[in-house]
């Protein structure tokens, strides 16, 4: 609940159209509910982006435009394991469905 807030006043400081939201679930049912929520609005209407539709983009850290932004050293130290172990193929569809569904901005 916090983050969504800390979402919703990041896109009335910054304006929604400058924020990109990069998230690293481990599974793609999360990974789709989070981009929806960033997107569209919280589905549970339980947070504070119940009802909100901030049209944000959002990616998945292992999205070909963030993975291919990093800097090789960060990303062999800090990802590249759960790269080997994760779905990432299902992590990237999920994010990318509810995107093209629902965000207003991309990079």
């Amino acid at each position: 609940m916090q983050n969504q807030q800390r979402i919703k006043d990041a896109g009335d400081k910054y304006g929604k159209e400058n924020l990109v939201v990069v998230l690293g679930s481990s599974d793609a049912e999360g990974a789709e509910i989070y981009a929806e929520t960033v997107a569209n609005g919280d589905p549970t209407f339980a947070g504070p982006l119940a009802g909100v539709q901030l049209g944000l983009a959002v990616y998945d850290i292992f999205e070909d435009e963030i993975r291919n932004e990093a800097d090789e050293t960060a990303w062999e130290e800090n990802i590249s394991m759960m790269e080997m172990v994760l779905d990432t193929d299902g992590l990237c569809a999920a994010v990318k469905s509810m995107r093209e569904e629902f965000s207003q901005f991309s990079i």
